[in-house]
């Protein structure tokens, strides 16, 4: 992406170097099934809805369980001693929320929602206080809706890279619209009323699960709509960039994480969509550029 000379954002907290009393979470089956279920968890994790329950629900899948212990502080880092590649990043983040911000503001007027109110983007190390809980790196990015806030420890993009071989400025890029994307659905109601229908149900039933994977494939379709306004507003992204960020929607896949975790999948069990569903629906976003054709709570869910 040429990002040159673009805004940063100035609704960014930099929490980064400053850990407090956090939980380390600990997940039984070694680091491959850590990182499995790590990236399950990627690019939403939470939708808003309160950390420890998802937590605590992460040991049903594969029968993995977790442990939790608690840390203790630790001496608080120089942000000057930061690395190069880090502080690019926190640059690269910085313009990208300023970028959504842009996007946004103008296709919320075009379509009728007035003013749009950006969420804080929290840049953290290791583990922070959100509204929706303790948060720690181990879940990935997320948006808590309590605070209208996503958090991010950089050092994600590195597990992108080395874990997944999802790498590229916009399959970074993507990770952080789809959290916006989150915000989006807070804004127009839609996280909310889809919440207290997963409550009715109960958090670790297959329809809590079907409801989420529609929330997880909206933000992912927002995520699109953001990329299709960058593109037509800047000429930033080209033909490679766009395959890096299907390319990473394919390999954060439900199906695709637990085949290569365990070598079958359970398709009751997913919370964020298959690889063919989280490309196609990003794809439609991109093509498109009209939110209103995000419509994943009005089709049948084998339809999505």
């Amino acid at each position: 992406m040429n990002l040159d000379g673009r805004r940063e954002s100035s609704n960014v907290e930099d929490r980064r170097g400053s850990r407090g009393n956090g939980t380390k979470f600990g997940i039984g089956g070694g680091m491959g099934a850590i990182l499995a279920l790590v990236l399950t968890m990627c690019m939403g994790g939470n939708g808003g809805i309160d950390l420890g329950s998802i937590l605590g629900g992460l040991g049903d899948m594969g029968g993995m369980g977790m442990t939790t212990q608690q840390t203790t502080n630790t001496t608080e880092v120089d942000p000057t001693q930061f690395s190069e590649e880090e502080q690019e990043l926190a640059k690269f983040s910085k313009v990208i929320e300023g970028s959504t911000e842009d996007v946004w503001a103008d296709v919320f007027q075009r379509n009728g929602y007035g003013q749009y109110e950006p969420p804080t983007l929290v840049l953290y190390t290791g583990s922070t206080s959100t509204a929706c809980g303790q948060g720690s790196a181990a879940v990935g990015p997320f948006y808590c809706s309590g605070d209208q806030k996503l958090y991010i420890d950089l050092s994600f993009f590195s597990t992108m890279q080395q874990t997944l071989g999802a790498s590229g400025d916009l399959a970074y890029a993507y990770v952080i619209a789809h959290e916006v994307g989150h915000h989006i659905e807070y804004l127009t109601g839609i996280l909310d009323k889809a919440h207290q229908e997963m409550s009715r149900y109960g958090s670790n039933s297959s329809q809590a699960n079907e409801i989420s994977v529609r929330l997880e494939l909206l933000a992912d379709f927002y995520a699109g709509v953001w990329a299709h306004y960058e593109k037509k507003n800047f000429g930033s992204i080209n033909d490679k960039d766009l395959k890096d960020a299907i390319n990473c929607a394919h390999q954060i896949g439900d199906d695709y994480l637990q085949k290569n975790a365990r070598g079958y999948a359970v398709p009751e069990s997913f919370t964020h969509g298959t690889s063919d569903q989280r490309m196609r629906w990003f794809k439609k976003g991109y093509e498109t550029g009209d939110m209103r054709q995000g419509n994943t709570f009005n089709v049948s869910y084998s339809s999505l």
